[in-house]
């Protein structure tokens, strides 16, 4: 009698388990048998025994088939119902939201009366954060930079100073910014709607830093330029160049972080924008390449803002300005050119303003009347005049006869002035003329100047000068030679 029971719990383990482990999706639980005696008979020892050992089986077999019900529903170990990701991400929304409470309260009565969805009491909190931050920001931001200003002061520095002016005002914004968001986030909203909240607060917040980010920026290029031009630096053209460079990168740099912190996928964006940006790489390839025309100006520095260039053989001028695109160029007539980078990059530039001295070289010419040792003593003179004035380069002087020209004897004369600006040079070359002028007229020679001889001979020359054939002599000054009249 007791192995009965038993052989029947066995086979309720091997046989009905599996049953019940595939059937439990389809079939709701139902509760343990209970086991219930004959009223009219009553129980022995032995069969109370047998029936507690059958009953404590039948309760481990139940156990195990709920454990294998819940471990085989489908879907539990590899994906979610679609009702379940809707869940898990009602979830995550629950989550990724700030939980603000409100500074205080007001309820009972009339604060709980209903006006659009909210209580009055909800609304009026709202309301007085908002009216206190748009009241005292100014108040706030003015008395913490009040005080930082005054520790700036302080310093022996002016970094700081321009530093604070800088973020006065973004920090002000901010304390707004922080109120509006306050006030809208202490409201019972739904969830989407407060993510949504949520996303536009960091947004703005983002945008503020960005501007922020911008105005350090100008901050940066101020001091750095006070200093490299006490320095006398070649950079210190290059800073507003700089300055456009840093900018362009912190607002796309800025731009990518507001879509982020708005909730935007950023890689999906760039996915999409795939195709989009190959075109538009393959249409703007000529700013691409004026950029990197300037970045190779930036780094080789061929010239300045500033320097005399001539470009080419079509460009002569002063440098106005360097940007990102071109370089723009005061001509001599007074007219402004804007060479694009990529082209400077490529081309021959010639900068007059890089020389350490100004080159003359100028020929001087007498008449043929001059004699040999008259030239050697006014080309003496003029070498001692040139060591002896202050505006010549005392490093090389050349002085020398050198040709005999059409109408006159040339002496070079070239010599490098001190100073390179075109008015000081200017001013040594009209003084040394002078000077070399006062001396030729010194050893009584001339200078001469392009002159033209002209002979002529027979009939027409003897009735210019009013002579006829019977002239016993009939010759004119000048008719020697085979063909002369006889």
């Amino acid at each position: 009698m007791r192995a009965l029971p038993l052989l029947c719990a066995t086979l309720l383990l091997t046989v009905g388990l599996p049953l019940r482990a595939q059937d439990a999706a389809e079939q709701p639980q139902s509760p343990a048998p209970q086991t219930q005696t004959d009223a009219g008979q009553p129980q022995t020892g032995e069969d109370e025994e047998t029936g507690s050992n059958v009953a404590t089986v039948a309760a481990a077999a139940m156990v195990a088939a709920d454990a294998a019900q819940a471990g085989s529903k489908p879907g539990a170990s590899k994906s979610e119902s679609p009702a379940g990701k809707a869940n898990t991400k009602k979830q995550n929304r629950k989550e990724e939201l700030e939980h603000i409470e409100a500074p205080f309260t007001l309820t009972g009565g009339f604060w709980n009366m209903a006006v659009l969805g909210f209580t009055a009491g909800q609304l009026t909190v709202s309301f007085v954060v908002l009216l206190f931050a748009m009241i005292f920001r100014n108040i706030i931001a003015a008395f913490i930079f009040r005080r930082l200003k005054g520790f700036a002061a302080k310093t022996r520095f002016d970094f700081d100073d321009h530093l604070i002016n800088a973020l006065e005002k973004p920090a002000s914004w901010f304390i707004l910014f922080l109120g509006i968001y306050v006030s809208l986030a202490i409201l019972p909203f739904e969830d989407t709607l407060a993510l949504l909240i949520q996303n536009l607060f960091h947004g703005a917040t983002m945008l503020l830093i960005v501007w922020a980010m911008l105005r350090l920026t100008d901050v940066a290029a101020i001091i750095m330029g006070g200093r490299i031009r006490d320095k006398q630096s070649a950079i210190f053209g290059f800073i507003p160049l700089l300055r456009k460079t840093a900018k362009a990168f912190i607002l796309c740099v800025g731009a990518l972080m507001v879509i982020d912190n708005m909730g935007y996928n950023v890689a999906g964006i760039f996915a999409t924008l795939g195709l989009g940006g190959a075109a538009l790489a393959l249409a703007s390839k000529d700013t691409i390449a004026n950029f990197f025309g300037s970045l190779m100006i930036v780094l080789d520095r061929p010239f300045k803002v500033g320097d005399w260039i001539i470009v080419g053989d079509k460009v002569d001028g002063d440098v106005e300005s360097i940007g990102l695109r071109s370089t723009k160029v005061r001509t001599w007539p007074k007219t402004v050119m804007s060479i694009p980078n990529s082209i400077l990059a490529n081309e021959y530039i010639n900068n007059w303003s890089r020389m350490p001295k100004r080159r003359v070289k100028q020929y001087v010419g007498v008449t043929y009347e001059t004699s040999a040792d008259d030239m050697e003593g006014v080309v003496e003179d003029i070498r001692q005049l040139l060591h002896e004035d202050e505006g010549v380069q005392q490093d090389f002087i050349l002085v020398n006869f050198t040709d005999f020209g059409d109408s006159s004897l040339d002496i070079l004369v070239y010599y490098f002035t001190v100073s390179t600006a075109w008015i000081e040079h200017m001013d040594v070359r009209q003084r040394i003329n002078c000077k070399i002028m006062r001396a030729i007229k010194a050893r009584g020679l001339s200078i001469a100047f392009p002159t033209r001889s002209l002979y002529l001979e027979g009939e027409v020359a003897r009735k210019l000068a009013g002579m006829n054939n019977a002239d016993p002599d009939g010759r004119l000054p000048g008719d020697f030679g085979p063909n002369a009249p006889q």
